[in-house]
């Protein structure tokens, strides 16, 4: 896929040949991703990693005198790393450092949209923190054996990413009494009218439900503002206000479009549709379909479209702004796409893909188990019997307590010798507790 957005050539004709080297393992990294013969062996993805490394110590060799600036050359080692990062959690790597590079991205890419479109809930931001802080613990606690300037790039990422979101929640912060439940009541209602507008088939039903929910939230004003039992305005009142006026304007403007988009933008509108659909499709069936490295095809599209804004508008073949109807739907299809994609990387189990069909039975089983003891129980263990065939069937694979894939011992043996074990520690206690019935 074409690197974007354009970017000049290295003018220091010593990292032209690393330009070179890195073009090839990308090449071969993408390879790699499309190969579906067979699983992604951690030894592959390691080699092209040293492969990558090495360049980068030769290219900090070059620059280490010399001013910060992008070339080329920067774009293609991003999409190496990008790359590399996901395989890493293809492999079930998923604690390592380098797995963090594409979902620092990711967020950062989140944190800059909900800043500028100045809308977000604390929900977004309290699960964004839990992850950053994640990502910080593994890149602390990295193997040595990681290069020490990947390292210290995904340090600067993360810092970076957590001062955007130290600035969010300061917003956040402003506002008092019980206005944070109103904004975030706001927030929704928002999200779903810009929902509506881009299903296949509008609803003007669907839209006015909650363009009334708004008019209910605005009767509960005393003069145009909120105030509290005692009478007071809260601190964050016009940032709230403000907040339904726009609510109130969106939903208006949608009702007259219909859904209806213009021919001049129904070219990035139809791409960020199929790729909102694609991304909302995988999150339904993740566990059976998705090997995080397809994430990278999808990133790289939406930065495509998202970088080719002109001051942080949309602009048509010819030039043309885009009107407030088009910024608004195709900000939301970017935005809640990254949003997908983020959800995909952190659901992400640290368990390579040659595992994932047994860890994926397992979890199965383990819900079926649960499900049993919550509804009762059974009434005789001859019940237990077809779960009790299946564990001991995926036990039987093991070789010296290991699952193999041929002579290979794939990542996540912990994970799904872990998951084994409760199943069997589940079909126990329903067994017993059958066997308790009977005796009384």
């Amino acid at each position: 896929m074409a690197d974007t957005p354009k970017l000049p050539l290295p003018l220091d004709p010593r990292e032209q040949p690393i330009l070179d080297a890195l073009l090839q393992i990308r090449e071969d990294l993408i390879i790699l991703k499309q190969n579906r013969a067979s699983y992604v062996k951690s030894s592959d993805v390691m080699a092209l990693y040293d492969k990558v490394v090495v360049q980068v110590r030769l290219l900090n060799d070059i620059r280490t005198d010399k001013p910060p600036g992008e070339n080329r050359l920067d774009r293609v080692l991003d999409a190496c790393f990008q790359l590399l990062s996901l395989f890493f959690m293809t492999i079930g790597k998923n604690n390592e450092a380098p797995a963090a590079y594409a979902l620092t991205s990711t967020i950062k890419r989140l944190l800059d949209h909900l800043t500028e479109v100045d809308l977000y809930s604390a929900n977004d931001l309290e699960h964004i923190a839990h992850t950053i802080k994640k990502l910080r613990d593994i890149v602390t606690n990295a193997s040595p054996s990681y290069s020490s300037k990947l390292i210290t790039l995904l340090t600067n990422r993360l810092e970076r990413c957590q001062a955007s979101l130290t600035n969010l929640q300061q917003r956040l912060d402003r506002l008092g009494q019980d206005l944070p439940t109103v904004h975030e009541k706001l927030t929704s209602i928002l999200r779903s009218i810009s929902l509506a507008n881009t299903k296949a088939k509008f609803s003007s039903t669907e839209v006015q439900k909650l363009q009334n929910q708004l008019r209910e939230i605005d009767s509960q004003r005393v003069d145009g503002k909120f105030v509290t039992a005692s009478g007071e305005i809260p601190a964050g009142n016009d940032e709230v206000c403000d907040l339904l006026g726009r609510c109130l304007v969106w939903s208006e403007i949608v009702l007259a479009r219909k859904g209806e988009f213009p021919e001049a933008f129904s070219q990035p509108y139809q791409v960020l549709i199929e790729i909102r659909n694609k991304l909302e499709k995988l999150s339904l069936t993740q566990a059976w379909s998705l090997r995080e490295t397809d994430l990278y095809d999808f990133q790289r599209q939406l930065d495509k479209i998202d970088e080719s804004r002109v001051d942080g508008n949309f602009v048509d073949a010819d030039g043309n702004f885009a009107e407030l109807y088009v910024q608004r739907t195709l900000l939301y299809l970017i935005r809640r796409s990254y949003a997908y994609i983020y959800y995909l990387m952190v659901s992400s189990e640290p368990v390579s893909e040659a595992l994932l069909p047994i860890y994926n039975q397992l979890q199965t089983l383990r819900r079926c188990l649960i499900e049993v003891k919550n509804s009762g129980g059974v009434n005789s263990p001859r019940e237990l019997y077809p779960y009790s065939m299946k564990l001991n069937s995926l036990d039987n694979m093991r070789v010296d307590g290991k699952f193999l894939v041929g002579s290979d011992i794939p990542e996540g043996q912990g994970s799904v010798n872990d998951l084994l074990a409760e199943c069997f520690e589940l079909s126990y206690e329903l067994r017993v507790a059958a066997e308790t019935d009977i005796e009384n």
